[in-house]
């Protein structure tokens, strides 16, 4: 996966995350990591993007021994 994304005109949030993530709920991922944008409802074209992994997490029903923690 790429570490960045440029925008395209009329790009929004869930929208870039659907592309980049898979999901619409990486929206929130994608903010958190790009704070100087964040009143930005819909981009313009161009405007680069950080998109880092988001971290892999267990769920919280496996046991212990299969948590890897």
């Amino acid at each position: 996966m790429p570490d960045t994304y440029t925008t395209i005109s009329g790009d929004t949030w869930d929208g870039i995350a659907l592309e980049v993530y898979g999901s619409e709920a990486e929206a929130d991922w994608l903010m958190q990591h790009n704070p100087q944008y964040i009143t930005t409802t819909k981009f313009a074209s161009g405007i680069v993007l950080q998109t880092p992994a988001v971290p892999v997490t267990a769920p919280a029903n496996l046991p212990p021994w299969k948590r890897g923690g």
